[in-house]
């Protein structure tokens, strides 16, 4: 019962990570774009 337990809830919380996985990605994207345009800026 407990190895169930703790398997459900690894389930449930990959599951919350990939729905939230395309705002990080989009996100990481925005932040990288920004700071490349901070380095061509700079340099």
């Amino acid at each position: 019962m407990n190895k169930k337990l703790s398997t459900l809830f690894a389930l449930i919380l990959l599951a919350g990570f990939v729905s939230g996985c395309s705002n990080t990605w989009n996100g990481a994207g925005k932040d990288l774009q920004g700071f490349g345009n901070w380095l061509e800026e700079t340099f």
